[in-house]
């Protein structure tokens, strides 16, 4: 990431942006004009202005032309791994990003199944694995998943998103009966036609206001 002016840190602020891509979850890679063959993790050396979480959302919107739906600080990285910066400290944040954004176009920029990603710098595939950990250890008390899907959506496409974030298949009675317990959606009067089968009826992110904290869906009881 190019950096700005002014005194410059002995850090840098490293971002893992997931999403959801052609039923993969992918991650945002970034790569320079000079150094083609080479992707890494957005990131920055960042000056003396703003907070560290400031600094993540400006690079962050740099990166994909709008904010994240959520950011959050992961770890700070100062092991002997490389980093691409040559810096000995990172600051890894994690964000999630609504399904069918685009990268900016140009080329620099691009959306890479995390099961299929290039040649990282260690650092930035240590950042990587604990960034996705991060979020998974999130899901049960905070209902991050919606952050990947538009206003309304089906119940299956919010048990694909669940899915794709912890990386196994989950049981479709069992989700449905822990996403009623979560007290998290609510019908609208809207239905969608998928293929050949019967409309299925479109839902929103809405909590119960008797609930007294948004929680997400209790991984407990995902089993079958």
């Amino acid at each position: 990431m190019p950096e700005r002016r002014g005194r410059k840190s002995s850090y840098t602020i490293d971002l893992a942006l997931f999403t959801a891509v052609k039923d993969q979850l992918a991650v945002l890679l970034w790569r320079t004009p000079e150094e083609k063959e080479k992707w890494s993790l957005p990131w920055e050396i960042p000056t003396s202005d703003g907070t560290l979480a400031d600094s993540a959302g400006r690079i962050a919107a740099a990166a994909l032309g709008v904010p994240p739906s959520w950011l959050e600080q992961v770890c700070a990285f100062g092991d002997e791994k490389r980093h691409p910066s040559e810096t000995e400290i990172s600051v890894a944040f994690v964000g999630l990003v609504p399904a069918g954004t685009p990268p900016p176009v140009g080329g620099a920029y691009a959306w890479f199944p995390v099961g299929e990603l290039p040649t990282l710098a260690p650092r930035h595939r240590e950042m990587l694995d604990s960034a996705a950990a991060t979020v998974r250890l999130r899901m049960d008390n905070s209902p991050v998943a919606f952050k990947l899907l538009p206003a309304t959506f089906t119940l299956g496409e919010l048990q694909h998103m669940y899915e794709l974030l912890l990386g196994k298949r989950l049981h479709k009675a069992s989700f449905r009966r822990a996403l009623q317990a979560a007290w998290l959606v609510e019908p609208t009067d809207e239905w969608r036609t998928e293929g050949r089968g019967r409309p299925a009826q479109l839902f929103r992110y809405a909590p119960r206001k008797r609930r007294p904290a948004q929680r997400g869906i209790r991984l407990d009881l995902l089993t079958s």
